[in-house]
């Protein structure tokens, strides 16, 4: 007769612990050699990582809004900092986001990995939809959003460009640059990294670089701006593709506010402009379109027509880092993304931007009639407000974080060039923007 070994799983698992038994087992050999156990690695630190100032701006202002919050506790603070959307999703989409996960409880429907660009009727619905077919389903490429491809984009382009950014702008350009090697340290008296060319954008230019005194490889324009509230004009555009064709540089295009645009004649999108898919990337994202800002859901369109210098298409390689770093955007909000493009879906965003539009409105009424000089907040949802001559931004958003316990941003957080100014969104809720309004009128009135 056959012997039956009968083994429990709890002393299954005190066999594979023993030392040697598994590969899953810990090591005790090294600890063996010294003394002590290390207190750091051999392995070197990424220099580039060294040449970083300072956090990334949007989790510093919650540290020192948190770190308010700890000495205040019964504090009833507003927010109009970073640009994170409040109103629910719409009945329409979130079907669609319900759908997605419904379909993953059935074997007949059940999918696992799918295109690791993104599914086909999706691509084919943002070229469709948003750009009218202007661009083929193959350039585009769906993700987890804008940000995400900014720093895949940089990967790609690697540590041997010159990149040019807007002063001030969005600190993801920045900060990628350095991580990826194309710059040298901080300048403490400019706040400039070298090696990056940064571009003037201030009242007088109407917060766009004068591009013919620009030499970059790689372009970077958000438009409506963050955080100026700016949107470029078509002239702009027009020129800024004619430059780049001109010099053999690459323009990359965030449009990730572009559904809020509103005043006719101003492009959501560089491909309205004719030869923009010879010169120009585009990377969008649907958080401000639908409050997917957690849920996560971009794309970015790479058209076949770029090419580097030693003419491989620039989509190549971009599908090569896309589809090594990343697997693919979740299969339930890609439904979701499917929902938003519906003629249904489409009317519910039309209803959102038009809320967050109305209280970008509100405050910029509430600054101009404080006295101050305000940008943005009519294609934009936000609002950059000059501040009166020698005051810092930082030392502002102190004041009135303290004084009125309103969230803000600094403009100097976002570059040099935003130093003198202060930046509302305008994504809070409806009476939290009054609130503030309120507020404000006391703490900056001049």
């Amino acid at each position: 007769k056959k012997m039956r070994l009968s083994v429990s799983p709890a002393s299954l698992l005190a066999l594979l612990f023993l030392p040697g038994a598994s590969a899953f087992a810990p090591h005790r050999g090294h600890a063996a050699r010294g003394s002590s156990p290390l207190s750091m690695s051999a392995v070197e630190r990424n220099a580039n990582f060294g040449k970083l100032a300072g956090g990334y701006l949007f989790p510093e202002i919650g540290r020192r809004r948190n770190a308010f919050l700890a000495e205040n506790p019964d504090a009833n603070i507003i927010s109009l900092g970073i640009g994170d959307t409040t109103r629910a999703i719409p009945p329409t989409i979130l079907a669609g986001l319900q759908r997605g996960v419904s379909l993953l409880g059935d074997e007949s429907t059940y999918t696992g990995y799918g295109d690791g660009n993104g599914r086909e009727d999706l691509r084919t619905k943002i070229a469709e939809v948003l750009y009218g077919s202007r661009i083929s389903p193959n350039d585009v490429f769906v993700s987890d959003g804008a940000k995400c491809d900014i720093a895949r984009l940089q990967m790609m382009f690697g540590p041997g460009v010159t990149s040019g950014v807007q002063d001030p702008s969005y600190p993801v350009y920045v900060d990628t640059s350095v991580m990826v090697g194309q710059t040298g340290t901080q300048d403490e008296s400019t706040s400039q990294y070298g090696g990056i060319v940064y571009m003037e954008c201030n009242p007088g230019n109407g917060f766009f670089p004068d591009l013919d005194k620009v030499k970059a490889d790689v372009i970077y324009i958000c438009s409506p701006n963050n955080p100026t509230g700016a949107c470029a004009t078509r002239e702009q555009l027009e020129n800024a593709v004619k430059i780049c064709k001109e010099r053999g540089s690459i323009l990359v295009f965030d449009a990730a506010y572009a559904p809020f645009i509103t005043s006719p004649g101003t492009p959501k999108s560089i491909y309205e402009i004719p030869g923009a898919e010879d010169v120009a990337i585009e990377c969008n994202s649907f958080s401000k379109y639908a409050g997917f800002t957690g849920v996560r859901l971009g794309w970015t369109i790479v058209p076949e027509g770029i090419k580097f210098k030693d003419g491989t298409p620039v989509r190549q390689d971009f599908n090569r880092v896309f589809n090594t770093a990343f697997n693919g955007a979740s299969n339930i909000v890609q439904e979701g993304g499917m929902a938003i493009l519906s003629p249904e879906g489409m009317k519910e965003i039309d209803v959102l931007i038009a809320y967050y539009l109305e209280n970008a409105s509100i405050l910029r009424t509430t600054m101009e009639g404080l006295g101050y000089v305000v940008h943005g907040g009519v294609d934009a949802p936000y609002i950059f407000v000059e501040l009166p001559e020698g005051k810092k931004s930082w030392d502002v958003f102190s004041e009135i974080l303290e004084s009125a316990q309103v969230v803000t941003i600094p403009g100097a957080g976002f570059g040099p060039g935003g130093e003198g100014f202060l930046r509302l969104s305008a994504f809070a809720p409806r009476d939290g923007i009054l609130e503030a309004c309120e507020r404000l009128k006391k703490t900056m009135a001049k």
